[in-house]
């Protein structure tokens, strides 16, 4: 395992002759031109995009340094353009792709499908755009958007972006008090929800939530006077000429549903769309006019509404997904990611469709109704382009091979992680059983606030190595600096920085500049600061090392948490694990793990040894954990994220394997963290934040 860990496996050469880059060198002459002429670079890639004016000052202007002013990014600016009309009418005006499938909509229960073309889609997005401005939403307004993985949640976000309205999808797996925060924190004036939703064989009833959400708004003063409400569990098939899809739904299993009404503010989206208009003409915006708030965890415990712009992240999330994922006209691309968080935004629904791509949207689960769903999909639409997230792939590494293996998957061309680092051991079995040592892996690194692809290998360019996000992106300059910061060159470890923007990075934290600032240029005055860890092999190769807020202090020595899980990994019984610092009244800290087993394995004294001595081995003595317990499931989210949480375990457990099992040892408790919001949580006794309501805290367990 260890050699084929620190093998290179270079792109095959099949792949080689239709590749938009097909070779490392090709890679570092676009690359080179990226960082030094960007006006050059993005200014011929703006040219494949329709605007309505050019721009009419710098290409690029910005300011990354706080002690000399305001912190602010501008491309394009004065440039108009529309999103929506350049994923969506010019795709099918001047590409002629009308009749191209943009949409396969694969239901919770297998069967339950449908399929969207770009012309249809185009024809949904016009009528519900028409239908905000009749509800009195103009340009600059904010959205909520709390729905299901439907077709209806790209349709309503297009229809924002058409007539310059900002979206701000929340996750919806979310509380109500999650909802009512985000809500009032972004002055909406309108909620986008749906009845209800099966998530496996757990129902949701999702309007019961919003109307507490919406109930609470009231109670704070900030009564929201509008809630449009998509019929979707047992909905009626309802053709509208020119506008059905080919393959409707099936009758979703229904039970009876209880749909609270308050007459005079909710409204059914069907009943409105009946008699919309199909012809919307778009509202021309500014490059950098807002396009959306998406809201991600704070470390003072508040969201944070990350604000993303039209023209620099319409560039960028169009040109990340075309060059990582080498799209090609034929490819099917499935993204795994639930459009509430951005890796739905960026490469489900805008960075696919600016492109004219086929993709897929799952509304289950990768286990339900059996483990080989996510291949049965794979198959039945012939999925060439696959994205999902390493907790994902290590889940279903714990059923073996044979749920995966029974299925052809012929079709897959490119597999991509997300999310986290993933693991060397999860890379080599996605790389060897799902892809079948054909398929080259884009390991992505990217946060909510960059909008796309960072660090990330290249299909046909790339040599790979298991676990590395390998190199930066077009128009990314990343650099590792100390904690005095200074810029480490060769190897190195450190903070992982970014020198100048790119044109998706953020604009601002909606409504709090001062919080953006001292968040991500404070630290290190003249650089962008991610908050990641960051190690640059011999090669040059990036790995990323986990939150610097996850490293730990042991003995005075800084050891990170995803280094101990990944050498936890390595063993044969685990298929999960999570690493946390626990009180030591000695070392300072001390190391407290949580392991979860693959299928066939039992927790006892001999294997927590067996665990102990595995981290010993590969990283030191320093490493050695100090506790060990057996949990049957981690935090991860909806989307096959392991959260990355930060742990306080209270009280002192008791020594002995049996005595770690046991529930009543531990309490634990997840804390405010800036990963993305945990809706799997440990079995064991303790608090949960506020994010998430308590009747959720089931239904969401995967």
């Amino acid at each position: 395992m260890g050699q084929e860990q620190a093998r290179t496996y270079p792109p095959r050469p099949e792949w080689l002759p239709a590749a938009h880059v097909p070779s490392l060198s090709q890679y570092e002459r676009l690359y080179q031109r990226s960082v030094e002429d960007p006006h050059a670079f993005w200014g011929d890639i703006a040219k494949q995009f329709y605007w309505k004016t050019p721009h009419t000052g710098p290409f690029l202007n910005y300011n990354f340094d706080v002690t000399k002013g305001k912190v602010f990014i501008e491309w394009m600016k004065g440039a108009t353009t529309n999103i929506c009309y350049n994923v969506l009418d010019r795709n099918i005006n001047e590409k002629k792709l009308g009749d191209k499938i943009a949409f396969y909509w694969e239901g919770n229960e297998p069967g339950d499908s449908m399929k969207i073309t770009y012309s249809e889609l185009l024809h949904k997005v016009c009528q519900f755009a028409n239908v905000l401005r009749s509800q009195g939403v103009k340009k600059e307004d904010r959205v909520s958007i709390y729905m299901p993985m439907i077709r209806e949640l790209v349709v309503a976000m297009l229809a924002c972006a058409r007539i310059g309205a900002l979206h701000t999808v929340v996750f919806a797996g979310f509380s109500a008090d999650s909802l009512c925060e985000r809500i009032i924190d972004g002055g909406c004036c309108l909620l986008i929800t749906a009845d209800a939703f099966y998530r496996g064989d757990k129902l949701i009833s999702l309007k019961q939530i919003a109307d507490e959400a919406l109930q609470k708004c009231k109670d704070k003063g900030c009564p929201l006077k509008k809630c449009i409400v998509v019929k979707h569990l047992g909905r009626e098939e309802i053709a509208v000429a020119g506008t059905c899809s080919k393959s409707p739904p099936l009758k979703r299993v229904c039970q009876d549903v209880q749909i609270p009404w308050t007459p005079g503010r909710d409204m059914w989206w069907h009943e409105l769309m009946s008699g919309a208009s199909t012809d919307c003409e778009p509202e021309w915006c500014d490059s950098e006019d807002k396009l959306f708030i998406l809201y991600t965890s704070g470390s003072t415990g508040k969201p944070k509404g990350v604000l993303h712009t039209v023209g620099g992240y319409m560039l960028y999330a169009a040109t990340s997904f075309k060059y990582v994922f080498d799209y090609q006209p034929e490819d099917v691309y499935w993204c795994t990611a639930d459009i509430g968080w951005i890796t739905g935004h960026s490469y489900i629904t805008y960075g696919p469709l600016a492109n004219g791509a086929t993709s897929v949207i799952f509304e289950g689960v990768p286990t339900y109704p059996d483990v080989g769903r996510m291949w049965s999909i794979v198959d039945k639409y012939k999925v060439t382009k696959f994205y999902t997230a390493p907790t994902a792939i290590r889940l279903l590494m714990k059923y073996g091979e044979e749920p995966v293996r029974k299925h052809s998957r012929k079709s897959l061309k490119v597999l991509g992680s997300v999310g986290e680092p993933i693991n060397p051991e999860a890379w080599l079995w996605y790389y060897r059983v799902v892809g079948e040592e054909r398929c080259p892996i884009v390991d992505t690194f990217w946060q909510t606030e960059t909008g796309g692809h960072m660090l990330t290998p290249l299909p046909g360019a790339t040599p790979l190595k298991p676990g590395s996000a390998t190199f930066p992106f077009f128009g990314v300059v990343p650099a590792i600096l100390n904690e005095s910061g200074e810029e480490l060159e060769g190897e190195a470890e450190g903070y992982l920085v970014f020198k100048q923007p790119w044109p998706g990075i953020m604009r601002t934290l909606y409504g709090n500049h001062s919080h953006f600032e001292a968040t991500y240029f404070k630290k290190f005055p003249g650089y962008y600061v991610t908050g990641d860890g960051c190690r640059r092999d011999r090669d040059g190769y990036y790995w990323i090392t986990g939150r610097m807020d996850d490293m730990l202090n042991i003995s005075g020595h800084l050891l990170s948490t995803s280094e101990v899980e990944s050498a936890l990994l390595e063993h044969p019984a685990v298929s999960e694990s999570a690493v946390v610092s626990h009180p030591h009244s000695l070392k300072g800290e001390c190391l407290y793990c949580f392991v979860t087993l693959r299928v066939g394995y039992e927790f006892t004294k001999s294997l927590e040894d067996e665990l102990k001595k595995q981290v010993r081995d590969k990283i030191g003595p320093i490493a050695t954990p100090d506790y060990i317990q057996y949990a049957p499931g981690l935090p991860k989210t909806r989307s096959g994220r392991e959260a990355s949480p930060q742990v306080l375990v209270q009280g002192h457990p008791k020594s002995g394997g049996s005595n770690l099992r046991a529930k009543s040892v531990l309490q634990v408790c997840t804390l405010p963290t800036r990963a993305e919001e945990m809706l799997t949580l440990l079995p064991s006794p303790g608090c949960y934040r506020q994010d998430y309501q308590t009747d959720l805290k089931e239904d969401c367990q995967e």
